[in-house]
């Protein structure tokens, strides 16, 4: 009996793991995350805090997850070939962003790559689009869930949601820091 017993819990959860493996199958390979907000400030005020990885942070939020994260920067000093790197505790991880292409003004985008504790490609991109007095500033990252490992994690996780709080605290601090230095 108890044999039975222990051959349906197998087997229901084999059934489980092959209903979430399938569902997983059927998530979206492609996420993108976009938030924007509007800068009393010119374009180039706002576009100058984004293309400098420098001053990143005083308005990233990611920057005050960990403030003894380690941070290292090379290549260029700002703009085209700019890399960030960073290791820090379990909420910041280890990754690095480069500046793959600046419009001055316009736009900024930058490869962004998470090593740990997951490796994670992604293409975030800053645009700049002034309009009389206001300047609006849009971010967005986009990628890949590839692997069923990553799509199961999205069935679990809201990206959206998840990082898109990230990008509303950062734009409100970058609107906040654009428009005091006027």
């Amino acid at each position: 009996m108890v044999k039975k017993i222990l051959i349906g819990v197998v087997a229901a959860l084999a059934l489980c793991v092959v209903g979430i493996l399938i569902a997983a199958s059927t998530q979206p390979e492609d996420f993108t995350v976009k938030r924007s907000t509007e800068i009393k400030a010119p374009a180039v005020k706002a576009h100058a805090l984004v293309a400098d990885l420098h001053a990143w942070d005083k308005w990233s939020p990611r920057e005050k997850l960990d403030p003894a994260m380690k941070k290292t920067f090379s290549g260029a000093a700002s703009g085209v070939g700019a890399v960030y790197e960073w290791t820090g505790n379990k909420d910041v991880g280890k990754g690095r962003m480069t500046i793959t292409a600046v419009d001055p003004g316009k736009n900024v985008k930058i490869k962004l790559e998470f090593l740990e504790p997951w490796t994670a490609t992604s293409d975030t991109e800053f645009t700049f689009a002034e309009a009389g007095e206001t300047t609006k500033v849009e971010w967005t990252m986009s990628g890949k869930n590839t692997g069923v490992m990553a799509k199961t994690m999205s069935m679990m996780m809201n990206m959206d949601a998840m990082i898109g709080t990230d990008f509303e605290k950062g734009l409100a601090a970058l609107k906040a820091l654009a428009e005091k230095s006027i």
